[in-house]
């Protein structure tokens, strides 16, 4: 399986797929954003010509540790950030989402970034196992999404 950059005929397909791949009203979370203005990063994987998966991440800056610069706080390391993965129900357990992952990795790796970063809902095991597996460390946050709206943390030291 290869993977290669996300194109704006992807995009539209991802549209028009992901509410049938996640089993609900998930579009919303495939904002515009992830392709035109943080697609850069953005990866696809195909199998005989048909879109078996996808990969929304960007680089971010860090928002800890800070660094002092002429007097103002400057943020010192970047990290890759896994926004949303969509893998076709047919394809799901057949490596795709490794193959993303890696793909990702190493065009963090490339960009310079330090680390990689995703998160989960309580109760999405699949997230957690696989996450595991590829040797993430896990943490649950209490309140990362506001007042009682606590996430499992997913980070990776590069």
């Amino acid at each position: 399986m290869q993977t290669r950059p996300l194109t704006k005929a992807d995009y539209a397909k991802i549209v028009g797929v992901i509410d049938q791949w996640w089993e609900g009203p998930t579009s919303a979370l495939a904002h515009p954003i992830f392709f035109y203005e943080l697609g850069r990063l953005a990866r696809v994987v195909e199998s005989e010509q048909e879109l078996v998966g996808f990969l929304f991440g960007f680089v971010a800056p860090e928002a800890q540790p800070f660094r002092e610069v002429d007097g103002r706080a400057a943020r010192t390391e970047q990290i890759g950030y896994v926004h949303l993965v969509g893998i076709h129900p047919d394809f799901r357990r057949r490596g795709v989402a490794r193959v993303l992952y890696a793909a990702f990795e190493d065009d963090c790796r490339a960009t310079g970034c330090v680390a990689l970063k995703a998160i989960t809902t309580h109760g999405n095991s699949g997230s957690v196992r696989f996450h595991q597996a590829l040797g993430w460390a896990i943490t649950d946050v209490e309140d990362y999404a506001g007042p009682g709206r606590s996430r499992v943390v997913f980070e990776k030291r590069l």
